[in-house]
Formats: structure tokens, sequence, C-alpha cells
């Protein structure tokens, strides 16, 4: 069924359609175009003016169209042109009541009775002089009840601020007429909502004689009116305030106090309840916090989307006691749908004088601060402190500028030469990525790998990696065809895990033209030994390339397993080799010992070694001692650029040719 097929069922349901069939879908379709358009406004303006006022009609539309903000919208269009059009009848009513009160008191009768609005006359003292049956009806008096009534005496706790000081300005003759939304109580105790316009007769000398009041009734709309204002300011499954209100709420309160509060809350393991209990449970447990945090508080909470609520303070007194009792309550036990769940929570607590800060900055802050609290273990609160988080703000302002810097070539490769102990020759080199920040400078890994796993980019980034030490490497053995150099790359976790990696790799190796027997893949322990990369590991080893695992001896891998895995190459840990012999000949026995052992069962194995951190002369004369295979470090050579490298191949080519 198409759109304004349902639209058209809906209206006809709803209630009486003053036009035919064709009519309908005629106007239907062409509204249906406007909604496409985003013009909401006139859609609802269009309904009044061919007459589907009644607010049922209203409310059939809004139901149909779904959206909330595209509703609100056509739902302002709609109250807009009713009151235009109401405006334009009560001017022209009043203008009539004028001319009547001045021609004959017949036809002021006549049009008392026959109108459709309610109608009162009051003299300048506020006595109530005269009310049609309507006024009377839409209050619940008879018409000589209302008679008995002053003005003021219909005062409403919902008034208008002003309301009386512009009555005043028409008694006063300053003006002829104002106009306002007011709500009457009526005899029974009921309340209505009215389009209220009080005009001022003079008599024929100008001075002020009467004020004419002409109420009609809004009530259906009035409410219609506050239901979509609460359901685009409301989350629809908590009823909390959402984050258009929470942002209303926090200009009230940095308007209103000299302090501020802001407790952000986030679920932990929220997202595995969800994925295993499915998201009904979830949902549930989601009200069933939001009903907590109401109970606990009697400060202002929202949901600010997701598992984030959010808790503001006016004027705190003690923030941490406030976060302390949220976390207590929160943990206790859930019950939904038969299941005894448990959640905890991190907090971001944030305070600050109102002067000091502005409401982004201060949700800017709790949201920094929040996070910290999940990296710290979670099931806790922490306090904003400035530093932490503007190290924190660095960081986040890093990790959004990688996937430009990526587009832009800001990353480059230098390479570290990794030499045989037994006669120094190179044996290859290990492809390590910098970034050129235009801001911070030369950036090396640890600023910002984290930061590339945490956002996805690394996988972009490690293919480009890749291939650009398979192209470099290349290009080396061209210029050098008689010296066989390896190439060393490092691969995260989410690269191994990536399903198309081999694809990836297989691409790179034959637009490259790189050996892969030359090309060395290097992973952490935790990588090579989980798992869901055992494919991937297997599948690149059957491609002839190597894998090396890195820092080995920092992990929690065993040897004894290795022999199952396609692991060609350990790299052992700088720490281990720190604890060789010193400039003054000494060693740590323990480190030497544990060194010795690695290396002698990585050969029973058939797996090579390679020792990390070599910077000294008697590290190396201990490692070759040992049996370490090559080693990595300062005192062999820093990590060089592309041409460097390309030098200590030349000097190495020279040296050989010397000897032959």
């Amino acid at each position: 069924m198409s759109f304004v097929e349902l639209w058209r069922r809906q209206l006809v349901a709803a209630g009486f359609v003053p036009l035919d069939a064709g009519q309908l879908d005629e106007l239907l379709s062409s509204l249906a175009a406007r909604l496409r358009a985003g013009d909401g406004e006139s859609v609802g303006a269009a309904l009044v003016e061919a007459h589907l006022t009644d607010p049922a009609m209203l409310a059939a539309t809004v139901e149909v169209i779904g959206d909330q903000k595209v509703a609100a919208r056509v739902a302002a269009g709609y109250a807009q042109a009713i009151r235009a059009a109401t405006m334009a009848d009560q001017e022209e009513l009043n203008q009539a009541v004028v001319r009547a009160l001045r021609a004959s008191e017949a036809r002021l009768r006549a049009v008392f009775d026959n109108a459709a609005i309610g109608i009162g006359v009051s003299a300048m003292d506020g006595r109530i002089v005269q009310v049609n049956q309507a006024f009377a009806d839409l209050l619940g008096y008879t018409r000589e009840q209302m008679c008995h009534l002053l003005v003021p005496e219909l005062t409403h706790p919902e008034d208008p601020r002003d309301m009386w000081r512009m009555y005043e300005g028409v008694i006063n003759g300053d003006v002829d007429h104002v106009r306002m939304e007011k709500a009457y109580y009526r005899k029974d105790g009921g309340e209505i909502w009215t389009d209220l316009t009080v005009s001022l007769i003079r008599d024929d000398d100008g001075a002020p004689e009467f004020t004419i009041a002409m109420v009609q009734d809004i009530t259906d709309r009035r409410r219609l009116k506050k239901r979509l204002e609460h359901q685009a300011t409301h989350d629809p499954l908590t009823g909390l305030p959402n984050r258009t209100k929470i942002a209303s709420d926090l200009v009230r309160i940095f308007r209103d106090n000299a302090s501020v509060g802001v407790c952000y809350l986030d679920l932990d393991g929220f997202k595995r309840i969800n994925d295993t209990l499915g998201h009904q449970v979830g949902d549930e447990l989601l009200a069933a916090v939001a009903k907590r945090l109401e109970r606990s508080t009697n400060h202002v909470a929202g949901r600010m989307g997701g598992d984030e609520f959010v808790v503001l303070v006016e004027d705190p007194r003690n923030m941490r006691e406030l976060a302390e009792s949220l976390l207590t309550e929160l943990s206790r036990p859930y019950v939904i749908r038969k299941h005894r769940l448990r959640i905890s929570a991190s907090i971001g607590v944030v305070e600050s004088e109102v002067a000091a800060t502005n409401p982004q900055e201060l949700m800017k802050a709790a949201d920094l601060t929040l996070y910290a609290a999940k990296s710290d273990g979670r099931g806790r609160f922490v306090m904003y402190d400035s530093e932490r988080d503007a190290r924190q703000a660095a960081r986040y302002a890093l990790a959004a500028e990688l996937p430009d810097a990526l587009d832009r070539r800001e990353f480059t490769l230098v390479y570290q030469p990794l030499v045989s102990l037994e006669d120094r020759e190179l044996r290859g080199v290990e492809a390590l990525v910098r970034w050129d920040h235009p801001r911070l400078g030369r950036l090396s890994p640890d600023a910002f790998i984290p930061l590339a796993e945490e956002t996805g980019v690394i996988l972009p980034l490690g293919r480009w990696v890749l291939e650009q030490a398979c192209a470099q490497a290349s290009e080396w053995a061209k210029e050098f065809p008689d010296r066989r150099v390896a190439m060393s790359v490092n691969m995260t976790v989410s690269q191994a895990h990536d399903p198309g990696l081999l694809a990836d790799v297989d691409g790179i190796l034959m637009r490259t033209g790189w050996d892969p027997a030359l090309l060395v893949l290097e992973l952490t322990e935790s990588a090579v030994m989980d798992p869901d990369g055992t494919a991937s590991l297997n599948g690149l080893a059957e491609r002839g390339i190597r894998i090396a695992i890195d820092d080995f001896g920092t992990g929690y891998s065993n040897l004894a397993y290795l022999r199952r895995l396609p692991v060609h190459v350990l790299k052992l840990a700088g720490p281990f080799v720190e604890g060789l012999r010193d400039s003054e000949g000494e060693s740590d026995s323990v480190d030497e010992r544990i060194v010795e052992t690695i290396i002698k069962l990585a050969h029973a194995i058939g797996i090579s070694v390679t020792a990390e951190a070599v910077e000294t002369a008697p590290q190396e004369a201990a490692l070759r001692q040992l049996g370490c295979d090559t080693g990595q470090g300062w005192l062999f050579s820093r990590p060089l650029s592309s041409s460097g490298v390309t030098e200590l191949l030349v000097k190495s080519f020279s040296s050989s040719s010397a000897d032959v």
C-alpha cells in the first residue's frame, strides 16, 4: 500500500472529509511531494486550507508520517494556519460586534446568540456585563452566573506573566486589543485552554467604555502540541529527558545557578547482555536503570543515547557522595524476564563554577572523564582532572586526524637493519612507520598505533605499510641482485584477524614483485597464540612467508605449543637483552640462563632467534656466545631512511667486492 493510500484511509477513518475521493487523492499526492522536499510546515497549512481542521485529522497525519521531527513541523504549520484563520475570523467577528453595538441592540443579540465562539462583554471595573451561551457552556456556568463574576476571578496559575499588564493597557486605552493563549478553570474544576482576544470598545468621544473578550477552545490542539513537544524532548524507551532536553536544562542551570555538576554514566558490559539475551531484554534493562536513576536522585536525570545516562546537579554540594550512591543503586540485581542480571556503571564526575566554563565544554569534560573511568577498570567513578583530560582530549584529536593523515600521505617508513651476530652481515631490515604530523612533528608508533587500532584505521594503514615496504625491498633487489635482504613488517592483532588479509598480501606481492620467501611478518605473542588467527598464519606460511614473534618473553606463549604453529623466528624482548653483560663485563646470570634456554629450545624446534635492543658490545658478545642468530639495535644502526639503507648496501657491496 502506498503512502498516499495509507494517509487517505487514516483521514477517512478519523472523521468527515469535505472532499471527494479524487480531490483528496490529488491533495495528498501534492502534500506527499512537499513532505519529501522537507516542507512540513506548508503541509500542515494546506490541511487547514482544505478544511481538514478536526484535530483527529492532524493526529492521523502525524501517525502516518511516523518521523517525529517531520511530524512536529507539520503540526507547527497546522497550528500556525489554525491560529491565523481564527484570528481572521475573530477580527471579522470583532468588527461585526462593534458595528452591532453601535447600530442596534437587536443586531448585537443576534451576533451573541449565533456566534460559535465564546464572547463576553466587561465594564471598565472588571464586571462581566454580558456573555453568550457559547462562553457560558465553555466554562460550565449559566449566563446569569457568569454575569456575577469579575474578570480577575477567572485567573489561572499558568496565565502569561504579563497578562494583567496587557489587560491594564486595554483598560487604560493604551492599546485596542491583545491576544494570548489562556487557561480557564471550569465550574466543575476541569481545565480548558483557549485562544483569547480582548478588544477595547470606545464611546463616541473615544473614551474606553467596554472590553470584549472572544475565546475559542484550543484544548485538543494544546494537548497535541504538548504531546509532540514531549516526544521531541524525551526518550521514548525510558521516558527520561533526551539529549535535546538535557542541553536545554543545562542552559537553564547555567543561567540560574552559580555552580553546576554532571555525572555522566555508561553501563559496563551492556552490549554483551544485548547480544546474548536479545534487544527486548536490553531495552527493559535500560528502562529499569532509568527508573532507579529517577528514584535515587532528585536531580535532572536523562538518557543521552545507547547505554549512556546523565545526571545534572544545580549548585552541587557533594558530587562524590552522589556518584557513590548511584553506583550502589545501579549495581543491585535486576530481574528482567526471569533473568537475574547484574550490571555495573562507570561514571565521569565534573563540577564547576558556571562562570568558569560553558555547557558544551562541561559535557565534553564529563565525556572525557567517563572514558577515564572505563579505562581505569569500570564499575567506578572518576573525578574530573584537567591535566589528564587535556591529555585525553589531545589523544582524541590525534585519533580524529588519522584517516585524513593517511590520505594526505603524512606517514613514512624508516628501516632498522638486522645483522648476523656471527659476522655482522646485513640479513634484513625491519620497516617502522612514522607519522610526520604537520603540527607535532615526527611521531613514533607508540603515539598513534593504539589509536589506529581503536578507530579501525589500522587496516588501511597496515596495507599501506606492507605495500610500501615490499615496493622498496623490490627496488633494492633490482639494484643489488646479489644481496638477499629480508623485509620485516609488523602486523597487529586486528590485521591478523582481518578476513581479507591473505587476499591483500597476495595482491601486494603481485603488484610489487617481492619474493614471499624474503618477507617476514612480525606479530605479538597474543596474536600468534589466538586461535582465531591460526588460519591466516597457516595461509601466510603456505605462501612461503616467514612468521616472527615480536617481543618474545613478554606474553604467555610457550615453546612447546609453538611447535604446532607456523613460526620461524623469535625476537627476544629488550628486557632480556638488557640483563646481559654491561660495559664492565658483568651480567645477570638469571637473564643469561633464560636467554640461553630460549635459544637452545628454539633451535631444537627449527626456529631462529633475533635479539632486539642490542646497544653494547658486551651484549653482542654474550648473545653471540649463547648462539643467537641475528641482532637488531642501536649498536648496529639506528632506523634509517630508504636512502640510508641504500648507502649501507652500497658499502656492504663495496666491502664484499674488495674482499674478492
